[in-house]
């Protein structure tokens, strides 16, 4: 429909002459057409909500679609931060609505906040990845294809009064080219209005001042660009959420209830809550869909796409397409592969030299400590063998000394008993007394012994052949 009226707005421009048509044709029903089919596909919508623990987040957007999520209460003790994800089937007047949201639990709870930002840049790089992926395959469903990427982030900054927190200007600044931010400041109520205001202008200032780029409602569209302007100058939206009724007057309205008076939420005089929920549902859906798919996606998938070698101008400034790049790349990767390759061989040629080289050395070692062994063992088998010939020469005269000693000592247990009768009677004669002398018979001594028992035989000799002189 828009393709056809901008070739008749292109040919009355350029002098063609139209034509008028005689009856009706029926492409002014085209829209119908693509409002039947988007109500028949159903939309989707994602978005992160990031924010310290406790500042309201799950509050809102039970209020912002009027219902309540199951949404579980988070501790300030994590110690790293986490991206839960919810996905839920919204319908309104026939309209199905697949909205996901995404809760970033654990944000600023931490003593060291340097890195928390990071798992959310991640997360949506992710979502990114994954949609490129589906794009690239051979066989896309991207018609059935659950789109993840993130539509809008809803940035909830405590109402202090005082300047951003350094952990919200360095989030923001890193997720600004990868989503649609929108700055909200929750529970609105427990700041007065003088002090919201100012907070409101000192918070505008310090993100223009670093850099911050924030989502800003499109003006371009004459239908819209007058509200959208004046929406532009509230934010960042104060809001206060509650899913609780209370009776004012005759009718039930949403507020929170306080000792010293009720904030109701739909009260545009209390808080922004209507003007963030026209906005970011009733009016400009649809454009953050788009932002996110023709700004965001397509960078990364640029950036993306320059990573893996794809260029749309060769290095002679000529027009590459898809397919000569693949090639080209698919060459690049081939030799580099090959390269790659052929140092891995060379590197495991040279290891196994190595471990070679370290193995034969190893085995020598293990030779000459083995040489050495056996010759320790010889000279040890030699000193035992010569202490084994002496040992056996020490018996052999051991035995041959006893038996002599035996010898000995069997002649002298003969001798005994002659002597002892001569003794006797030797004493009933003359009336002298003998005494008999006994010999320790000892190994060491038995020459001694023998050399004396042979010098006793010759006396007894001597006195039985002359008594007399014996007596004298």
């Amino acid at each position: 429909y828009i393709f056809t009226w901008t070739c008749l707005l292109y040919f009355q421009n350029d002098g063609y002459r139209t034509l008028s048509l005689s009856g009706h044709v029926g492409f002014g029903s085209l829209p119908d057409q693509l409002v039947k089919k988007s109500i028949k596909q159903g939309f989707s919508f994602n978005i992160l909500c990031i924010g310290e623990t406790g500042s309201g987040k799950s509050t809102l957007i039970n209020s912002l679609f009027n219902t309540n999520f199951d949404d579980p209460v988070s501790t300030h003790f994590l110690p790293i931060v986490r991206l839960r994800a919810q996905t839920y089937e919204l319908q309104e007047s026939n309209v199905l609505l697949k909205l996901t949201i995404v809760n970033t639990v654990g944000f600023g709870d931490q003593i060291n906040k340097e890195d928390s930002y990071q798992p959310i840049v991640d997360y949506i790089d992710a979502q990114f990845e994954a949609y490129l992926q589906e794009e690239l395959k051979i066989k896309r469903s991207l018609f059935s294809y659950h789109d993840t990427r993130i539509h809008v982030c809803l940035y909830f900054i405590s109402p202090t009064g005082h300047s951003l927190k350094s952990l919200d200007l360095l989030t923001m600044k890193n997720l600004d080219s990868k989503v649609n931010i929108i700055p909200i400041i929750g529970k609105a109520d427990s700041i007065s209005k003088t002090e919201l205001q100012k907070f409101k202008k000192k918070m505008m200032s310090e993100l223009v001042s670093n850099g911050v780029q924030i989502y800003q409602f499109p003006t371009d569209d004459e239908t819209v660009s007058k509200i959208n302007t004046i929406m532009n100058g509230h934010l960042p939206f104060a809001v206060v959420g509650s899913m609780e009724e209370v009776k004012i007057g005759n009718k039930m309205v949403r507020a929170r209830q306080y000792p010293w008076g009720i904030v109701q939420v739909e009260n545009e005089n209390h808080c922004d809550f209507v003007k963030l929920r026209e906005m970011l549902i009733c009016t400009n859906m649809e454009d953050l869909r788009e932002q996110t798919h023709a700004r965001h996606y397509e960078l990364y998938r640029r950036c993306r796409l320059e990573e893996m070698g794809f260029r749309d101008i060769g290095p002679e400034n000529k027009l590459v397409s898809l397919q000569e790049a693949y090639e080209a790349k698919r060459h690049e990767f081939y030799l580099e592969m090959r390269r790659k390759e052929d140092e891995m061989r060379q590197r495991f040629v040279q290891r196994v030299k190595e471990k070679e080289a370290i193995l034969k050395e190893a085995e020598q070692q293990i030779q000459n400590k083995f040489e050495h062994r056996m010759l320790m063992h010889q000279g040890e088998k030699l000193k035992i063998e010569k202490k084994k010939k002496v040992l056996e020469d020490e018996i052999a005269m051991f035995i041959e000394k006893k038996a002599n000693a035996d010898l000995l000592q069997s002649q002298a247990s003969v001798s005994t008993p002659v002597s002892l009768k001569r003794d006797k009677d030797r004493k009933k004669n003359k009336g002298f007394r003998l005494e008999l002398l006994c010999f320790d018979v000892r190994d060491e001594e038995i020459v001694n012994v023998h050399k004396q028992s042979k010098r006793e035989r010759e006396k007894l000799e001597r006195e039985k052949n002359s008594p007399r002189e014996f007596q004298k």
